[in-house]
């Protein structure tokens, strides 16, 4: 009997301490009961729907091996999204205690679940447009060499400078071969010999000094005198066989321009386990190819070699400083153009001529340049990011005035313009992207609000299903009915309606552009109906009101926004490791009132842009999600 008793008091003692440990478990208490009654039966093991086991989430820790599942899944749930509209609904009461629980945990999470990770840089071979931007930098010449090079890739991010998908085929070898010579043949005299061979100066001293002054700047960083030494070694070579000064140092000059140095962007190795901060030479490149997509100038090397640039003061000196020279326009081009798709206009977008014949090379190249314009004032007026939901300005020429309505418009640039009312303001009105997110014969919906939920709010549906049925290719009316009332039919399909429910109502909303982007009252002689409803209940009618429910959710804009920026100026695919960074930025900048130049600063102080691990290294534990200055 005392046995027993020793027993049982053992393990009332031992079964205790874990239910006092599980109640002080926030997400074993108050999460997990709701996740067993509406989501678990669907969400479960090796076959769990959408590949999410939610059932292997137990308790607070776990949640955070995944954060942007669960802010998936708050998302989803505000929406009511989740659980599906076919099965039992939580009280509200309880849907609003998960979505608030949720996000208290992940805002908010206690040090021990906090992981410091900058993330692996990998060697990045410079782009097309890098390549090009870096030889007009270094020796002063218009050519355009690497347009003849294959093809770049884009990856994580969906951007053509993602290292990852920069590739080195065979035949890229030759091309840089060719474009060496090409480029030296073009450059000036004065950008290729910083001084001359002078009576009283040996001719190898000063070859040894263009050469080093040369090869720091192509290689953007110091330079070892055995790197100057090999060099030497070909100009010595070219010297003996009878070549001139002048061309025998440009032979050492090709061989900069084929060197790995030059031709990827590399960064010192550290091996073990820990993250370390770069260097201020480093640091000076990454922040020219996310601003410039070239080198950087003198100031900013200067501002490396004197160490200044890791302070956190000069650094934003220097960003706002790089913001406001030219050179930018490089970044307002190639981000804007590849995070919101227009540069689609160039390639795979093709509407009917025919059925459009308005749609010509001119109205195309100012379409796809409105967006580029629009970012690039946000930029030099440091205005709100959220203006790129709703404005009451675009940029036009007459071209595309002709398009928007503006018939007083004459210029053949494009220049800042008042629109009339507020349907056409902001990117979703914008005809790059009402045209991009058409077919050829018909507007689309489905693309349109499929955009919407990808590239303004950043949370794409999954793919569809396979064998779906597909509508027609017109809009025409067809056996009495509108091309909305096929398309509402076609979401009576159990499999097709719960991606639908999503993607239509937005979609719907901007029924009044058609697939060039012109306004429209009317598609094959009936009235436009314009009319949505939200998965949360909220209506909306034509673009006025769709821009007003994006505006209730200017912090998911600002969050997919800060995330596409990031993956930019990184090169990379964001990880889950990169949240805690993201989060951070984001915040900072609705501080900022939404400043635009504030997203620009807020990511270049960001702890993945200045901080780095090796390849193979364990992230360690630490406090604080953030800025390397903390």
């Amino acid at each position: 009997m005392t046995r027993m008793f020793r027993r049982f008091s053992v393990w009332w003692l031992i079964g205790g301490l874990g239910l006092a440990q599980a109640a002080d478990d926030v997400f074993v208490r108050d999460v997990q009961p709701l996740l067993k009654k509406h989501c678990l039966e669907c969400h479960r093991g090796a076959k769990a729907k959408g590949g999410v086991n939610l059932a292997a989430f137990t308790n607070t820790a776990s949640l955070y091996r995944d954060p942007k599942l669960w802010e998936t899944s708050v998302r989803q749930i505000e929406d009511r999204q989740m659980p599906p509209k076919d099965e039992e609904q939580p009280a509200e009461a309880d849907r609003i205690r998960l979505a608030e629980t949720l996000t208290h945990l992940l805002d908010n999470p206690a040090p021990e679940f906090v992981v410091r990770d900058p993330g692996a840089k990998i060697i990045h071979r410079l782009n097309r447009t890098e390549y090009n931007h870096t030889i007009r930098d270094l020796l002063g010449v218009d050519t355009r060499p690497a347009d003849r090079f294959p093809a770049d890739g884009g990856g994580g991010g969906g951007f053509d400078n993602n290292a990852d998908t920069l590739f080195v085929p065979p035949i890229l070898m030759e091309k840089y071969l060719a474009a060496a010579d090409e480029v030296l043949s073009a450059a000036r005299p004065e950008r290729l010999l910083v001084s001359r061979p002078v009576w009283f100066r040996r001719e190898r001293s000063v070859a040894a000094d263009n050469l080093a002054w040369f090869v720091r700047r192509a290689f953007r960083r110091p330079v070892e005198e055995t790197e100057i030494g090999r060099l030497m070694g070909l100009f010595d070579q070219a010297r003996k066989r009878g070549k001139s000064f002048e061309v025998a140092l440009k032979s050492a000059y090709k061989a900069v321009l084929v060197s790995p140095s030059f031709l990827f962007r590399t960064e010192t190795e550290q091996f073990g386990d820990q993250s370390w901060r770069i260097n201020p030479h480093e640091l000076a490149a990454r922040l020219s190819y996310f601003l410039w997509s070239s080198m950087p100038d003198d100031e900013l090397f200067r501002a490396a070699d004197s160490g200044r640039l890791s302070d956190p003061a000069e650094l934003e000196r220097q960003v706002r400083r790089m913001l406001r020279d030219p050179k930018s326009r490089a970044f307002a081009e190639h981000f804007t153009g590849q995070w919101l798709g227009t540069k689609r206009l160039h390639t795979t977008v093709s509407p009917d001529r025919r059925r459009f014949p308005q749609y010509t090379e001119a109205l195309r190249d100012a379409m796809a340049a409105e967006p580029i314009e629009f970012f690039a004032s946000l930029l030099a007026d440091d205005a709100s990011l959220l203006r790129l939901l709703d404005s009451d300005y675009t940029f036009a020429n007459a071209e595309l005035g002709k398009l928007y309505g503006l018939t007083n418009l004459v210029a053949t640039n494009l220049v800042r313009v008042t629109l009339p009312d507020r349907n056409r303001g902001g990117v979703v009105g914008m005809a790059a992207v009402l045209t991009q997110t058409s077919y050829p014969l018909r507007t689309s919906p489905v693309l349109r609000g499929r955009w919407i939920l990808e590239e303004v709010l950043g949370t794409p549906p999954p793919p569809p299903p396979p064998l779906v049925a597909t509508l027609p290719a017109d809009d025409k009316v067809k056996e009495g009915l509108t091309f909305r009332q096929r398309l509402e039919k076609h979401r009576e399909n159990k499999n097709c309606a719960a991606c639908h429910d999503r993607l239509d109502p937005m979609g719907f909303a901007l029924e009044n552009f058609d697939a060039i982007g012109r306004w429209r009252t009317e598609v094959d002689g009936q009235p436009v109906d314009a009319r949505g409803v939200l998965t949360n209940g909220e209506e909306v009618n034509g673009p006025v009101e769709l821009k007003t429910a994006l505006l209730k959710r200017k912090q998911l804009f600002l969050r997919h926004l800060t995330e596409k920026m990031l993956a930019y100026a990184l090169g990379r695919g964001l990880e889950h490791y990169d949240v805690p960074a993201v989060k951070e930025i984001a915040d900072r900048v609705t501080k900022s009132d939404f400043r635009a130049t504030a997203l620009v600063v807020e990511v270049a102080r960001s702890y993945p842009f200045q901080w780095r691990r090796g390849e193979k290294a364990v992230p360690v534990a630490s406090v604080g999600s953030g800025t390397p200055n903390e």
